[in-house]
């Protein structure tokens, strides 16, 4: 059992350290990074989805008016290592995808660079491409496992036989569209050579990731590179791995020996050069009894990747683990298209994967005549369904019962489409949400400085709350008040962290924070002198082979749709949650309103659309590409359980930062099929959806 801690910081809400910075402009993201005598790049991008690049004109871009130089895979530097497809940057005439790096400008300012850009002349032997998913294709194969290493395939007991043989069945086909991460700060970097050795200004989610990749590529020793990013403008999950722009930049940057270069990706090319969840296609099976408890569970997942590089999204794998049934079959297959590469969006896996058996299990309610939040609870299972390991802890049915009450279900008639506002059609939705709690290692290290502890770890704050969380629990790891204790992240000078991905940074960077300042009790007291310091680490959880570790979550939706126009709107959002200890109220809850709210968005207006005939998104901007934002809610609610775990680490605490996406989407989608009777299945649950069928 882990030794927790006693708590004085840890559980209050002081403001976030990092606001007035935010506020005042002061903080410093990686494109505003302040260097001596910059110059600026803008690629060249392939204009082609798929085919070879025969020759390019590099003639009338070099002798634009301050222009610095030129590169193309001709006169690009060769890398060192080429195996990541993705970061192999110029190192080739071969397109992959449209919008891929054929070359780059770096020029005086950013405007030359990007006109010089336009000057460059590009001619392609172009292939026919592919970039169409469907579930018929032929050439779809299984990988050999799904992110990040879980097994591609699982079954236990005779899934046909029991859905054959059940009185009631869901069989069921369920989409969800591409989605791109769309942070609000671009992806940007700002590299500087200093003989051989390389600075990154990089807006990453973690600079010692970021760091190991790049010292990959150029073949150089860490000692040789650092990566600095005190800020970043939102990730989403996209920049907790490097891209090819961060590539680009290091390359554009030793074209011109001593100066510092500056790339901020636009919003148009992130839609091409900054990854995006794959679209999917989900068959959902299910089998149960007339009382409602399930005897077999089927999700078999068919997606895209690159033909480049491989991204499994793990979307069945949280059917692995929701709802007790003897029988149970998950598959993942990829169809590999000329298209970019997918990558990490908040909740990867879980959230798409939570979508489509969350809506069956509302339809297997409707088909049953049985309360959604009923049902869910009779199929709490007592063990972890997948590993047979007992749960760390498991408030889920807690989670749905609060939110019923806090919600008021208990009025709901379960009938659809009876409950009228006007002209507005009521109803209401229910989801259960369920996310690892995961822990990485990393280290960290305490120093006594002028009265004051100073911690230093390469952790990441994607605005989540790191600058403000991490004193909290060093301070009562040394017994000590929250203020006396600042905490440096965002530098590869500070010691190796974990990337803040996966809910699982807090936890990872917390507990070798709480091992660095238990060794400092231990070696110096508690009358430290100056100068005083001592490290610590923590590894992978060992507890985590006796126990499934997982935060759990339940979304309550009011939605209503125009009886006309088929217009949807979420006046209320309720959610209930169970992720061990909060360690800060204030950020805490912030992370599950927004992870609610990005649910919220994929479920009603959220999808990025591909031209087949192009290969290319042509909603590549927010004016078309649509998020939602506070308008778009009335009454949103984060509440949660409170609840210690003590085996996930040292804190109790378990990973908010994802829980709150994965359910919203379907409760939305439930909510509105009560208020219409009109069950849409196709992410986004658009009004052209619902016109045809309205009441």
């Amino acid at each position: 059992m882990t030794d927790l801690l006693e708590t004085r910081a840890i559980g209050r809400d002081p403001v976030r350290r990092d606001g007035t910075d935010k506020v005042r402009g002061t903080a410093t993201y990686a494109y505003e990074t302040p260097v001596a005598n910059p110059a600026y790049c803008h690629p060249v991008q392939a204009a082609i989805a798929r085919g070879r690049v025969t020759r390019i004109d590099t003639s009338a871009a070099e002798a634009a008016e301050g222009v610095l130089a030129v590169l193309t895979p001709a006169t690009a530097e060769r890398l060192a290592s080429t195996e990541d497809a993705e970061l192999a940057v110029l190192q080739g005439d071969e397109v992959a995808f449209r919008g891929q790096f054929v070359g780059v400008v770096v020029a005086e300012s950013s405007e030359g660079a990007r006109r010089a850009a336009e000057l460059v002349r590009v001619e392609y032997d172009e292939a026919p491409h592919d970039v169409v998913l469907t579930a018929d294709r032929g050439d779809l194969y299984a990988p050999e496992k799904v992110n990040p290493a879980f097994p591609t395939d699982t079954a236990e007991g005779a899934v046909d036989d029991a859905l054959a043989a059940a009185p009631v069945t869901v069989r069921q086909t369920y989409t969800t569209p591409m989605y791109h991460n769309n942070p609000l700060e671009p992806h940007a970097t700002t590299a500087l050579w200093d003989e051989e050795a390389l600075t990154l200004w990089d807006s990453t989610q973690g600079v010692h990731p970021d760091r190991a990749a790049i010292c990959r590529v150029f073949g150089l020793a860490e000692d040789r590179v650092r990566v600095i990013c005190p800020y970043v403008g939102g990730g989403f999950g996209s920049k907790g791995t490097p891209h090819a722009h961060v590539v680009l930049a290091a390359l554009a940057a030793r074209a011109v020996p001593g100066r510092p270069v500056k790339l901020a990706l636009t919003r148009q090319q992130m839609f091409s050069l900054a990854g995006y969840r794959t679209p999917t296609i989900q068959r959902v099976q299910l089998g149960a009894e007339r009382d409602g408890r399930l005897v077999a569970i089927a999700h078999d997942v068919i997606e895209q990747t690159s033909r480049i590089k491989e991204f499994a999204e793990q979307t069945a794998v949280v059917s692995r683990h929701v709802y007790a049934a003897p029988n149970r079959r998950t598959t993942h297959r990829l169809a590999a298209l000329d298209v970019p590469v997918p990558s990490w969006m908040r909740a990867p896996g879980e959230c798409p994967g939570m979508f489509a058996p969350e809506v069956a299990v509302d339809e297997l309610a409707a088909e049953l005549g049985v309360d959604p939040v009923e049902l869910r609870i009779r199929n709490e299972p007592d063990v972890d369904p997948d590993s047979g390991r007992p749960f760390s802890s498991r408030g889920l049915v807690q989670c749905l019962r609060e939110g019923a009450e806090r919600f008021g279900w208990h009025d709901r008639d379960p009938r659809p489409a009876v409950r009228r506002d006007g002209e507005w059609l009521v109803g209401t939705g229910v989801a259960s949400s369920i996310y690892p709690a995961m822990r990485q290692p990393s280290s960290a290290v305490i120093r006594y400085e002028a009265g004051r502890y100073v911690a230093r770890i390469g952790a990441a704050d994607l605005g989540t709350g790191a600058w403000t969380v991490l004193p909290q629990i060093t301070a009562d790891a040394l017994g000590v008040a929250g203020e006396d204790v600042d905490v440096l992240i965002g530098d590869t000078d500070h010691p190796t962290a974990s990337v803040a991905g996966g809910s699982s940074g807090t936890s990872s960077w917390g507990s070798a924070l709480v091992a660095a300042a238990r060794a400092f009790r231990e070696k110096f007291g508690t009358d430290p002198e100056d100068g005083d310091e001592m490290d610590g680490s923590s590894g992978r959880n060992p507890e985590a082979e006796d126990y499934a570790m997982f935060a759990f979550g339940a979304q309550f939706v009011e939605a209503r749709v125009h009886a006309d126009t088929g217009e949807v709107r979420v006046p209320r959002l309720v959610g209930v949650f169970d992720a061990g200890r909060i360690v800060n109220p204030r950020t805490a809850r912030s992370q599950f309103l927004g992870g609610m709210t990005m649910g919220l968005s994929m479920a009603l207006e959220e999808e990025s659309v591909l031209d087949p005939r192009f290969g290319h998104v042509v909603n590549h901007d927010l004016a078309e590409y649509h998020v939602a934002v506070d308008a778009d809610v009335g009454d949103v609610q984060a509440h949660w359980l409170d609840r210690p775990d003590p085996h996930v680490n040292p804190m109790g605490s378990k990973g908010i930062g994802e829980i709150g996406i994965v359910g919203t989407a379907a409760a939305v989608s439930n909510a509105v099929h009560h208020a219409t009777g009109v069950r849409v299945r196709d992410l986004p649950i658009t009004l052209d959806k619902l016109l045809a069928a309205l009441p």
